[in-house]
């Protein structure tokens, strides 16, 4: 099987975290940066298939230079070769933008029968892209999947929601996102670190994948931040001294507040 993985570079989410005063986008450089954990859970689930089907796992990422520490962390994991797509174009991309782009780059491999994301990307949290995706590679998709086989050329997946759990079956290729019941991601062995360091990775531009930049980035963004303000600090709360009238005070701020 070719298995293609999304992964993506996010800021800590023990960072602190903030928007740009430019153009009110993530400042990535703000804050600490890590490899999504949901997407170390679908790069597992491809080593899992891989070892029981045979074939090779290639990740995918788009991002500035630095993603370039993601896309290691995976191959350390045990993926085999990733795609890089990395330009200044793409800063401000909304998720229409980056799964055109993303469908260009698996685009320049050789086939797939797999394509495996995250269910959503603990920065931007759109949850979007797996489906946008499905629709520009015009394949079926299985997201929100809490488990998976391959049976033949045929998928199995157990899909979970808030109504319930749903059986699934798609004949490859498919796109499937998982949710983080799937698995327990491994830890990267010493060897495989090493290893990391020798395998390749390829750079693309959004020239390489035929692209013009005005079709990507924030000015081809369907929707912008306008304005934003940084949360205010917790104020202190009100102290209550009991002496002897605790009760009666706390139910007293209770009643002005509307609670009670």
């Amino acid at each position: 099987m070719n298995i293609v993985v999304l992964v993506k570079q996010v800021p800590d989410t023990w960072s602190e975290r903030k928007l740009a005063d430019a153009d009110h986008t993530l400042d990535r450089d703000s804050a600490d940066a890590v490899l999504d954990e949901i997407n170390e859970r679908a790069v597992e689930e491809a080593l899992l298939l891989q070892e029981a089907h045979g074939g090779e796992v290639t990740v995918v990422a788009m991002g500035p230079d630095r993603a370039t520490d993601a896309i290691r962390k995976a191959l350390s994991m045990g993926a085999d070769k990733a795609v890089h797509v990395s330009d200044e174009a793409l800063h401000g991309s909304d998720v229409l933008s980056t799964a055109k782009v993303l469908a260009k780059a698996i685009g320049t491999l050789d086939g797939f029968d797999l394509v495996i994301a995250g269910n959503e990307s603990t920065d931007g949290r759109a949850g979007a892209i797996p489906a946008i995706l499905a629709e520009l590679l015009g394949v079926p998709q299985v997201t929100q999947v809490r488990k998976v086989t391959v049976e033949g050329s045929t998928i199995k997946a157990e899909r979970e929601t808030d109504e319930g759990v749903s059986h699934l079956e798609a004949s490859l290729p498919v796109v499937v996102s998982v949710t983080e019941k799937i698995n327990e991601p491994r830890y990267p062995s010493f060897k495989g670190i090493m290893a990391a360091k020798k395998k390749k990775v390829t750079t693309l531009t959004v020239a390489d994948l035929g692209l013009d930049a005005g079709e990507v980035g924030l000015g081809a963004a369907w929707s912008q931040v306008l304005e934003a303000a940084p949360k205010p600090p917790r104020s202190a709360g009100q102290r209550v001294e009991d002496a002897g009238d605790g009760g009666s005070k706390i139910a007293a701020y209770l009643v002005d507040q509307k609670l009670i």
